[in-house]
């Protein structure tokens, strides 16, 4: 079968920059060494790059799960083009691409059923036939972004200015330009660029699926500290809506961090957010599926399944009556002309179904690590 045609300019792009982040980078470390100059100055790239991906091309322009001040998307799309990952708006194109077609080899863009090398970084360096080209008609919403055009059109120069004109000012500013170069430069380019691929390889691969089986996506806390939250994927690609990764405060997403901190500084508004009775009920049902699995394995199968039937179906209306009488309460607070003595009998209620889904859900977990 003949292999699909090489892209020169991708193969030698990432060819080149490896070389000299393997070879280059060491040598220097061993024979000049890097001072702290040219360590936090690439920290600090790394982050702006990682950043201008994550807050900015992913969750700003691909899922629009926020609205951004224009300062803060002129910093997204310079970043961005740091990054050298393509314009935001190609990149975007690629990623509804992927969303709407995640693990079908013949049209996701980076699938992960043609295995970790074809998604990490193989779909890049050969012209695969069959697969779904960006036409960027998914994209119409950013065609009308004039900052996302401008970069669009500008891309070519705005990568070679950030990521030569970047590291050589800094090694002006600190003394040491070929130190700044290799490092700011070329290393940090290299690790953005992996730690980004490593979301669409290994965040399909290695980690759980606490939220869906439907797709490949897996959440990985080690993931998410190299890519600045996105590592919890599979939450993602069932909530893509949702500005947030890591829903769990203490889930490392530096990325919803830094939109929510953002909002209080009025550079953000309209952050999305799932209920979070959609992602309780997610949860639950991939447990009910998974324990279903099991139970049917065990000679008492029919009496346990009709248990764990009883158990989901009051769980559900345990949810179902604490979430709409958790809506009803916020409405109240906003409503300034219901009575004291309502209001209090009001949230005693809450209190109690609250207490009541707390007991019943403690009640399911027990059950399901029982029959697991």
């Amino acid at each position: 079968m003949k292999q699909a045609p090489i892209i020169w300019t991708n193969v030698l792009l990432f060819s080149i920059t490896t070389l000299f982040a393997a070879i280059g980078v060491p040598w220097y470390a061993m024979t000049v060494g890097f001072g702290w100059a040219e360590i936090i100055a690439t920290i600090i790239c790394l982050g702006y790059c990682g950043m201008s991906i994550t807050a900015g091309y992913h969750r700003l322009w691909a899922h629009k799960t926020y609205e951004a001040h224009p300062l803060l998307q002129w910093l997204y799309a310079i970043g961005g083009a740091f990054a050298l990952q393509n314009s935001a708006l190609h990149w975007s194109a690629d990623h509804r691409v992927h969303h709407r077609h995640v693990d079908n080899n013949d049209k996701d863009p980076y699938s992960a059923g043609r295995g970790f090398w074809y998604s990490h970084i193989g779909w890049m360096l050969r012209d695969y036939p069959g697969v779904e080209k960006p036409d960027y008609n998914n994209c119409r919403d950013l065609q009308k972004n004039q900052i996302v055009m401008w970069q669009h059109r500008n891309y070519l120069w705005l990568t070679i200015a950030t990521n030569f004109g970047i590291p050589l000012l800094l090694g002006l500013i600190s003394g040491n330009i070929i130190g700044m170069l290799l490092s700011a430069g070329v290393l940090r380019l290299v690790l953005s660029h992996h730690f980004t691929f490593f979301i669409n390889s290994l965040a399909h691969i290695w980690g759980s699926q606490p939220y869906t089986d439907q797709n490949s996506a897996r959440d990985n806390g080690v993931l998410a500290f190299l890519t600045y939250g996105e590592g919890y994927h599979n939450f993602h690609h069932i909530f893509e809506s949702d500005y947030r990764n890591g829903i769990k405060w203490y889930q490392f997403d530096p990325t919803k961090w830094f939109i929510k901190t953002a909002s209080w500084l009025g550079l953000t508004r309209n952050l999305r957010v799932v209920p979070e009775e959609r992602i309780a009920q997610a949860k639950a049902k991939m447990q009910l599926q998974r324990a279903i699995a099991k139970v049917k394995l065990r000679p008492n199968a029919d009496q346990l399944l009709q248990l764990l039937e009883q158990e989901y179906e009051l769980l559900m209306a345990r949810m179902q009556d604490y979430y709409q009488l958790k809506k009803q309460l916020l409405l109240q607070r906003k409503d300034k002309l219901v009575a004291q003595y309502q209001a209090v009998d009001f949230k005693q209620r809450y209190s109690e179904f609250k207490q009541h889904l707390q007991q019943q859900q403690q009640h399911w977990q027990r059950l399901v690590t029982a029959v697991s």
